[in-house]
């Protein structure tokens, strides 16, 4: 079991995680509504690109294009029989990448959410969950991944199940959860509540933190709130690049390069040690973090007016721990 990531990160200070999957693949041509999975075998050039360009601006860790790749999503488009295949193939074409590189470069295996509500308030049993994230990290794990990276998930069931799946496939793994709203998962998940959880299990990730959401600024809140729970297990932070916008008919996202570099430093100075972006994330904003966490001194842990006044407001006035934190909005988002 390769475990490339623990050395990494029992010989860094932080490490660059990558940026956005989806942004980028939009703007090679993908189309609204297609499977970005079947890239991996159309277009194995575009996804070599997209791991290269994390890289070369400075990435430690880039993500495999497998965020849709569980039978469950795959069945959306006829494939649901492919999943270990091409999640596969995501993976190889990554190892190809990495292993050109004279540094240690980190291939990790993106697990993204099934899609489905898990029971008893879905049809999502645990064991159907269980089997199609086995079948998702046996496919990973045999085209070379060095780690699985559970992502963008709203419930706790979920994430136990995939934990499960991934002591089957006996891969090392870390987990991100997405917190949406007023500090809350999808499904109501807290940050203190996920630090918790994380402990329990019997196949405890490498790392855990959250992922996308809805802004730098409320996700730096959420690892203020992990921090807070006392766990010594590293930390992952990778927010979003500002705030979505339509612009022309496009979503856009308007945090900059130089804003990025900011919530990089300030990031690693709440206690996260991998650190990258989400949707809206490109090669731009990547380097200007990696130049900023390479030269700028480590810093006191922010304050939360520190973050605000540095990133922009939060878009909730509590970050879901306190008695009076209202219920979490039902909505859905994809990450990348």
């Amino acid at each position: 079991m390769s475990n490339a990531l623990s050395r990494m990160m029992s010989q860094r200070d932080w490490i660059l995680a990558d940026g956005a999957t989806g942004t980028n693949l939009f703007n090679m041509g993908l189309e609204s509504g297609d499977a970005p999975e079947f890239w991996n075998e159309k277009h194995p050039d575009r996804i070599t690109t997209l791991y290269k360009m994390a890289v070369d601006a400075g990435s430690d860790l880039f993500l495999t294009n497998s965020f849709g790749g569980n039978a469950s999503r795959l069945k959306l488009h006829g494939a649901q029989k492919r999943a270990r295949e091409l999640s596969r193939m995501s993976a190889e074409i990554g190892r190809e990448v990495a292993d050109r590189y004279d540094r240690p470069v980190i291939v990790a295996g993106s697990v993204g959410p099934t899609g489905d509500i898990m029971a008893p308030m879905g049809t999502l049993t645990h064991e159907l969950a269980v089997e199609m994230f086995h079948e998702q990290a046996e496919g990973l794990k045999e085209g070379g991944a060095d780690v699985l990276w559970l992502e963008t998930i709203s419930a706790p069931e979920e994430y136990k199940a995939a934990a499960e799946a991934f002591m089957l496939a006996g891969m090392p793994w870390v987990g991100t959860m997405s917190f949406d709203t007023a500090g809350r998962t999808m499904m109501g998940m807290t940050s203190s509540g996920m630090a918790d959880m994380v402990e329990t299990l019997d196949h405890k990730p490498l790392a855990y933190g959250a992922n996308c959401g809805v802004g730098a600024s409320d996700l730096l809140r959420t690892v203020l709130g992990f921090v807070a729970q006392g766990s010594e297990r590293p930390i992952v932070a990778k927010g979003n690049a500002g705030i979505p916008k339509f612009v022309d008919g496009h979503i856009h996202y308007d945090g900059t390069p130089d804003l990025m570099a900011e919530y990089a430093c300030l990031a690693r100075d709440a206690g996260a040690t991998i650190i990258g972006g989400c949707c809206g994330t490109m090669a731009e904003h990547l380097t200007k973090m990696r130049e900023a966490l390479e030269t700028r001194p480590r810093g006191p842990r922010p304050t939360l007016d520190q973050i605000t006044e540095t990133l922009g407001g939060f878009s909730s006035d509590v970050d879901g721990t306190g008695d009076n934190a209202p219920a979490p909005r039902r909505t859905r988002r994809r990450g990348g």
